[in-house]
Parts: structure tokens; C-alpha cells; sequence
């Protein structure tokens, strides 16, 4: 077996995840139950409380050393008008089988309506659980392939996998690359990528303990780790316009507001493929696939549902039978109209853009830790001037299917409002679908 990462391993959105492994998952099963039914919902969250216990029991045997911990997983209501997703999350859990329970009893310093609470969920370091889970796999014949990109794939027999170093052979090839890199298969119609950003404080007296995760009203995300704790939220569609250094601002303000906060340590971001339908898609790339296996679209809980893919594809890769319940090629048509919606918004994105006119004439307009478009024509050129003057200048259109991107002044990077590719200031690919970086100019 052979594993390929484009960067290091741990690098990417598994290395910024809040890490919490849990079975509750803010209002997750409401909202599939409503795009997909009750049954698939009790499917999702009997797969996801086996998944946790697969992590804990992969941990202890594997002797990873991630400082792993049982917490109690909280969906608070911060509005009355936010009560009835709690308490049907409440009801959707227990009817599958899980010990969830409604409470107002919440470790926040701040009053709650109520909340669903599930315990024994778990929370870890997640770039020491990714090294040892690379750890355990590397060796007896399987290796793990740092600094290497996958850039295309011949589904033949044997399936070849063309990489920046090489090509891989193998019988069967699973493309796990959080936003799936090519696009036979349509995964870039049917997902909406999300950005979230995180901070970490260090509040006098400690952080509270348990993860929890408000819903009616701006969302955020709360854990804790060590002596510090991790706010997470400021949640948008990848490549929205007028992003700034104000998401983390806000973070801190609400930390500062209900906590004594002694000092902001850390700030970080995170990538999420959202599915029309709120399902994640594990299966065959295509439908006529054989060879080709994928798994996306875990809506910012991969983790958990990372794991549940890896359990079902790797029950099939060994013909055992899987329930079809999360297909890639499923309709949902009660999804539909958000699909729609989508869609028309990447038509609108792709056209409207190369409407706009330039925003400065020349380089030498960009003041330093800004960025500019220069139009030329048709042509668009994002310049970025970082602190020191240096220029730095790229070519707009996506590599994927040439949307044009746009610049988000929190992260310094160029992302595309279509489909979710993200680009440094030089153009080297940040995440997917594409694969490869915008041209320099």
C-alpha cells in the first residue's frame, strides 16, 4: 500500500482541525434527516459512535501519543428560536441508539437555552494522531510518500497514478484528498466549500472542559487543550469578497468578552467541503468506476467521518458488503433546490467577475501588505506587495476551470469563490481541486 501526501503529513486540514472525534455533531443529523430521512441519519450516527471507539481502540494499540481524552460533546441553543434542532438532534441520536440527553447544564460562562450533550466522545493532538497513524502504516511493504503531489490517474488494470515523482501502480486507488482533484466524477458541482478560522487563548483559571459548539446565532466552536482554549467560528463560502484580519478580531473579542483572557497564543484556518445534501459521499469514483474509490464531503467533521469512509471502503476493498446509504451517485431530491442555488452561484461567479474593472493601473499603486487586480483587457493579474515591497504578481484564473480568484486579506492568499481552490501570494497550490499553481507574472 502507498500513501501519497502533497506536503507533509498533517500539514493540511487534519493538522488544523479543532480534533474533536464525536458522534454528535452540532445539528448534523437534523439536517440530513431533512434532506435524506430519519433512517440515514440513524445510519450516520450509529457509523460515527463506532468510529470514535475505532479511533480510541486505533490509539491504544498503535501507541500513539496524541494526548487523547474523553469529553463530553455539547450542541448548545444560544436563542429560543434554536431549541427545536437541539432537541430533535436529542431525539435523532437516541432513536439510533446513542445515550444522548438534552441538559442546560453547559460549560460555557455564558447562559444557554439548553443543549444535547453526548459523553465519552474524544479530543486530541491531531498532528501527533496523523504521524502515528503514518507511523504504523509506513513499513512491511507500504510506505508513506511525502512532497508528492498526485496529478492524474489512469483507472486501467492496474490503476496508475502519475505523481510529481513518479508513477504508482496498484489494483485499486482511493482518492482521499478532502476536495476530490478530478473532476469526472462532478464532486465540484455538488459541494460548497467553507472556510472557519480558530483561535487559541490562554484564559486565567484554565478553560472549561468538554467540546461544545453553539448553533442560533454566530457559531462557535469551543475545546480545550492543556492550559489553553480553542474558539473556533466566522464561518464563510471559500473566496467571499471583503475578507479580512477581522474574522480572528472578532474570535478575540468574544474570548476577551466572557473569558479573562491572559494572551492570544496561537491563530490558525481550516477548509471544509460541504454536500448539498449534508452527506458525506463514499464510494466508487463514477458509477462505472471499479477501480477507483473516493471519500469527501465530510462537512467539517472528517475526523470521525474520516474514519467511518475508511472503514467502509476498506470492507469493500476486501469484499465484504457495504450499505449504499452515502453513494456518491445518490439524488437526494429534497437537496435539490440548494444545488440549484449553488451552481447558479458559480455561473454568476465565473461571468460576473470578468466584469468588474481593474482595481489599480499599476504595481507601483499596491501599498505594502495589500493586494490589487490589474486588468489588461481580459486578462486580470492579482499583485500582492507583502510588508518588505517585494511584488508579487499571478496570473487570476483558477487552474481548475479558470474562475477567476480573489484575494482574502486574512490568510494572504488567492481563492476561487467557484469550487474552493486556494493559492499562496506566488501561486503554489494551497488546496484543491487544483492541482496545479497559478502562473507567476
Amino acid at each position: 500500500m502507498a500513501v501519497v501526501e502533497a506536503v507533509r503529513v498533517g500539514s493540511g486540514v487534519t493538522g488544523h482541525s479543532t480534533a474533536k472525534v464525536s458522534a454528535l455533531q452540532s445539528t448534523m443529523l437534523g439536517r440530513m434527516a431533512r434532506a435524506r430521512g430519519d433512517e440515514v441519519a440513524h445510519e450516520y450516527a450509529r457509523l460515527n459512535a463506532a468510529a470514535v471507539e475505532f479511533v480510541a481502540a486505533t490509539v491504544a494499540e498503535a501507541g500513539i501519543e496524541c494526548d487523547l481524552q474523553r469529553r463530553s460533546a455539547y450542541t448548545a441553543a444560544t436563542t429560543e428560536s434554536a431549541l427545536p434542532d437541539v432537541e430533535r438532534e436529542v431525539e435523532l441520536a437516541r432513536a439510533a441508539g446513542l445515550p444522548a440527553e438534552f441538559t442546560t447544564d453547559v460549560p460555557l460562562p455564558y447562559p444557554v437555552v439548553g443543549a444535547a450533550v453526548l459523553d465519552d466522545q474524544l479530543e486530541f493532538h491531531p498532528v501527533r494522531y496523523a504521524h502515528g497513524l503514518a507511523a504504523a502504516v509506513h513499513g512491511d511493504g507500504s510506505a508513506v510518500f511525502e512532497q508528492t503531489r498526485a496529478v492524474g490517474v489512469r483507472e486501467r488494470s492496474p490503476v496508475q497514478v502519475e505523481t510529481t515523482a513518479g508513477t504508482l501502480t496498484g489494483d485499486q486507488v482511493v482518492v482521499a484528498t478532502h476536495y476530490p482533484v478530478w473532476d469526472r466524477g462532478g464532486y465540484f458541482a455538488r459541494m460548497k466549500a467553507h472556510r472557519s478560522y480558530c483561535i487559541a487563548v490562554r484564559p486565567a483559571g484554565g478553560p472549561p472542559r468538554g467540546m461544545t459548539i453553539t448553533t442560533g446565532g454566530p457559531t462557535r466552536s469551543y475545546r480545550s487543550a492543556g492550559d489553553l482554549l480553542i474558539v473556533c467560528g466566522e464561518d464563510h463560502v471559500v473566496g467571499e469578497r471583503g475578507v479580512d484580519e477581522g474574522v480572528f478580531a472578532r474570535l478575540a473579542d468574544h474570548a476577551r468578552e466572557h473569558w479573562n483572557v491572559e494572551e492570544v497564543t496561537h491563530r490558525w484556518s481550516a477548509q471544509d467541503p460541504v454536500p448539498y445534501d449534508n452527506s458525506p459521499m463514499i464510494g466508487t469514483y463514477t458509477p462505472v468506476s471499479n477501480r477507483m474509490l473516493v471519500a469527501t464531503g465530510f462537512a467539517k467533521w472528517g475526523l470521525g467521518g474520516g474514519t467511518m469512509a475508511a472503514r467502509l471502503l476498506a470492507d469493500r476493498i476486501q469484499g465484504r458488503p457495504v450499505p449504499a446509504t452515502f453513494s456518491p451517485h445518490r439524488i437526494a431530491p429534497r437537496g435539490l433546490p440548494t444545488l440549484a442555488a449553488t451552481n447558479l452561484k458559480v455561473a454568476a461567479d465565473l461571468v460576473g467577475d470578468r466584469l468588474v474593472p481593474g482595481q489599480v493601473r499599476s504595481a507601483a499603486e499596491v501599498p505594502p501588505g495589500a493586494a490589487g487586480v490589474l486588468r489588461n483587457g481580459t486578462d486580470r493579474t492579482g499583485i500582492y506587495r507583502d510588508e518588505d515591497g517585494a511584488v508579487h504578481a499571478v496570473s487570476m484564473r483558477c487552474t481548475h476551470l479558470g474562475c477567476l480568484v480573489r484575494f482574502n486579506a486574512a490568510e494572504r492568499s488567492w481563492d476561487c469563490p467557484c469550487h474552493g481552490s486556494r493559492f499562496d501570494v506566488d501561486g503554489a497550490v494551497l488546496e484543491g481541486p487544483a492541482v496545479r499553481p497559478l502562473p507567476r507574472r
